[in-house]
């Protein structure tokens, strides 16, 4: 029987795919072209104006390559942290069901924990892997097999934890891109740096246009690679921070609605 890759695995790798074709062509269509239009009208001006000033322009800053990798791993890590933030919504969402329909002052016995449990198992099959109704049936589970309240504790808190483990190494492959994007930086500023240096006679004979055009290279390259990971940052510790509040809640949610209801007798 042949395995199916994840749902996950096959997102990511057509949101990198449309990534990469998206922002291509917008650079080629857009970008580049406007971008040298403008220097050269600017080049224009300065050689025909008295006392010109070099202006700035946002598609000069954004033309170069090393920007360009950096704006697709950027909408590519954003469209995993979509990914992610819309399943765990999902699963918040579940929240606010009536899993364990329990009123208040009602026991559940050992006896009772297959009718309980009849209610999570008619969720969906892909709720089912949810969070909320694994805790909840490993609790119920668990109460069957060790008629032991504190087992169940310590079994939901066991989940919630590893649960926790696995969202964390899930969002390694953001990590890395957050930690890519301002490394490229740093080589379109190497490489600037160095076009700069290999024509740095010309600058000695009088002519600074091709000193200057690099060290733009290398400076907006590092300007613009920064800014998308400042603001990649604060979207992962969004995503970070509602993952959290889904296993505690989990957490939360099985001690209220289930746990206090368990009696041995």
């Amino acid at each position: 029987m042949k395995r199916k890759l994840p749902a996950e695995l096959i997102f990511q790798l057509f949101s990198l795919l449309i990534s990469i074709i998206i922002v291509h062509a917008i650079y080629v269509a857009v970008i580049r072209p406007n971008a040298e239009v403008f220097l050269k009208e600017e080049a224009i001006r300065l050689e025909t104006e008295e006392n010109a000033v070099q202006r700035q322009s946002a598609y000069v800053t954004v033309k170069d390559m090393e920007q360009e990798i950096c704006f697709i791993l950027f909408f590519w890590a954003l469209a995993i942290i979509g990914y992610k933030g819309m399943v765990a919504m999902r699963e918040q969402s579940l929240l606010y069901e009536e899993l364990v329909p329990i009123r208040e002052g009602i026991k559940i016995l050992p006896e009772d924990v297959r009718g309980v449990s009849r209610t999570v198992q008619s969720l969906p099959e892909d709720q089912q892997h949810y969070l909320l109704p694994r805790a909840v049936l490993t609790a119920l589970h668990r109460f069957d097999a060790t008629r032991n309240i504190q087992d169940v504790s310590i079994a939901v808190r066991n989940l919630c934890d590893t649960e926790a483990e696995r969202m964390e190494s899930g969002l390694s492959m953001i990590r890395y891109i957050v930690w890519a994007i301002p490394s490229i930086g740093f080589i379109g500023t190497v490489r600037g740096i160095g076009d700069a240096l290999g024509q740095a006679y010309k600058a000695v004979e009088g002519d600074i246009t091709g000193v200057t055009q690099s060290l733009g290279v290398a400076f907006n390259s590092t300007l613009i690679a920064l800014l998308i990971s400042i603001v990649l940052m604060l979207v992962v510790h969004q995503l970070q921070s509602t993952q959290d509040r889904l296993v505690l809640d989990a957490e939360t949610y099985c001690d209220s609605h289930l746990i206090r209801h368990l009696r041995v007798s």
